[in-house]
């Protein structure tokens, strides 16, 4: 696989219909929701860029990244606020919590494993967020949710970018299509309700 070439990689299969439908019916619930979901990944960002401190482009990356998704979380509060919607407590979240248990806790290992789960996070959270976008009708919500669609975009294929340049590049294509495919699975098998995942 070219360094730039994703077309190896399993592709993402699409969310069920009923999952839009769900979220776009409850709208509230998703907006929380997508609230907690921006400040947990600015918080994982952070987290990533405190453990490898000697890995200089990763950091920057990172915080970089950190302050997007700070920036993502304040105008989801700001969404929420306008429409006094009380934001709700972090949940914990079935899907996330599968695929860090997919990260191997071998020194070898476990950098390559958190920079392409995160990628897969991230492609899922494209592919969702640019559903809402497609089927949503406010005009402002569905600028919003494409500007949101095209960062996590780019977020995810960062993840796979900087695996590429701090791990093991036999293992990048076979360790991610892995990932996906498990992820594909564990979107099927979870239950449809009006959150990011």
């Amino acid at each position: 696989m070219a360094k730039s070439d994703l077309s190896k990689l399993v592709p993402l299969l699409p969310s069920p219909k009923t999952w839009v439908d769900t979220a776009l019916q409850d709208f509230e619930s998703f907006l929380q929701d997508h609230a907690s979901a921006e400040k947990k990944a600015s918080g994982m960002a952070l987290s990533m860029a405190s453990h490898y401190p000697d890995r200089l482009d990763l950091v920057s990356a990172m915080v970089d990244l950190a302050v997007e998704e700070l920036n993502h979380y304040r105008e989801v509060m700001r969404l929420l606020l306008g429409r006094k919607i009380v934001p709700s407590a972090d949940r914990k979240d079935a899907y996330v919590t599968q695929l860090n248990k997919q990260v191997r806790k071998d020194a070898e290992y476990f950098l390559l494993d958190r920079l392409l789960v995160a990628a897969v996070v991230e492609r899922r959270g494209a592919e969702r967020f640019g559903l809402i976008a497609e089927h949503i009708t406010d005009p402002s919500l569905k600028k919003f949710y494409a500007a949101i669609t095209a960062s996590e975009e780019r977020h995810w294929q960062l993840f796979v970018e900087l695996a590429w340049a701090h791990c093991a590049v036999d293992e990048i294509e076979q360790r991610f299509n892995e990932l996906a495919d498990y992820e594909n699975n564990l979107v099927s098998t979870l239950p449809i309700a009006a959150t990011l995942h």
